[in-house]
């Protein structure tokens, strides 16, 4: 008998295509379209979004086609819990999230395998850019970057475990986006021109300021703006409202333009400087997941990319205590950001990662 496979639904073209290449491959294939968000107060911006109620029904309907199961599954409370509230946690302890990371690997990746397990099926599949490949010298599993550097989303997965990518599936990683649009134009799929979401699927047309209003209003409170002497030179309406390197909405009449270089929450304050102190040669990361080693234990020379479109760097990684790095580069590098994740890269393949701290 064919393995059944759990296909994440999104509505899109990509988990639709990966969906009906498992098919034609033999399998024994499921859908499942997660449930993960809903707030009354934003509810017209959020069926304009990715996971909305429109996509829950394309879903359905690629489905319907292929002669597949679908169900919707209700992970709104993991979500709020998982996703959300550590995403406002993070703004207004001044620093910058990236919840699509969190998404995949307590969500998509976690929850969802237990809930694949519930319906005998051995593994979950998503339309992920990213390949997975197994080491028979090592006998770990690799994450690869997928074939179509432009759309890669390796990024938003190292944080991947073995048991994790030992029952995941990236059916369209091998090919490029372009190919996975024909492919389903091919198939019929009636998804085929679907437009994609670049959007966080809980923050509408990209503005956390009003998640962060409804969800905690009263942590928004206003401080000063200091340069990077401590001078005051204006007053701000709140530290979430900022992150490092931004240069629009400061308010503030200088020769020189004015980016946020810090923010320090202790002090309720936004710390500004010019051009030259938005770049930084050394960061610290925590919370390290490797994937391709067992764990770094002493300096590794690899490519590190800093947030996602971030162009990758040449860097010394170098193993400090409690689960951090040290990460010299090569060349000094802008508006490095805590909260967001730093990716270390060995060519196509996904070393490990972790958290930027400072």
């Amino acid at each position: 008998m064919p393995q059944k496979i759990v296909a994440l639904m999104s509505g899109g073209v990509d988990s639709s295509t990966a969906a009906a290449i498992l098919l034609q491959q033999g399998f024994e294939v499921v859908g499942i379209t997660m449930k993960v968000w809903e707030d009354a107060g934003l509810a017209d911006e959020f069926t304009r979004r990715c996971c909305s109620v429109s996509d829950a029904d394309d879903a359905r309907r690629v489905c319907a086609l292929l002669d597949i199961p679908h169900y919707v599954s209700n992970a709104r409370a993991a979500f709020r819990k998982y996703v959300v509230d550590p995403f406002c946690r993070e703004y207004l302890a001044g620093k910058t999230p990236n919840p699509c990371i969190v998404c995949n690997t307590e969500i998509k990746f976690r929850l969802m395998l237990r809930r694949a397990r519930s319906l005998d099926a051995t593994h979950v599949a998503t339309g992920h850019y990213a390949r997975i490949a197994h080491d028979p010298g090592t006998d770990r599993y690799l994450l690869l970057k997928g074939r179509d550097t432009a759309k890669d989303q390796s990024y938003f997965l190292y944080n991947l475990t073995q048991a994790q990518l030992a029952h995941i599936l990236f059916p369209v990683g091998e090919l490029t986006k372009t190919q996975v649009r024909a492919k389903a134009r091919e198939l019929g799929l009636p998804t085929a021109q679907k437009p994609e979401s670049q959007e966080i699927c809980f923050v509408p047309e990209g503005d956390y300021r009003r998640l962060l209003e409804r969800i905690a209003p009263d942590k928004l409170n206003p401080g000063p703006i200091l340069d990077v002497t401590g001078k005051k030179l204006g007053t701000h309406a709140g530290t979430a409202n900022y992150t490092v390197g931004q240069r629009r909405g400061l308010g503030i009449a200088h020769p020189k333009p004015l980016y946020v270089v810090g923010i320090d929450v202790g002090r309720n304050a936004v710390i500004v400087g010019t051009a030259e102190h938005v770049w930084a040669g050394e960061l610290v990361a925590e919370n390290l997941n490797w994937i391709s080693l067992k764990s770094l234990r002493e300096p590794m020379r690899l490519n590190a990319r800093i947030r996602y479109k971030h162009v990758e760097s040449p860097a010394l990684v170098s193993p400090l205590e409690h689960n951090t790095v040290l990460v010299h580069f090569n060349h000094p590098q802008r508006s490095i950001t805590p909260g967001q994740a730093i990716v270390f890269y060995d060519g196509d393949v996904v070393v490990g990662g972790g958290i930027i701290k400072r």
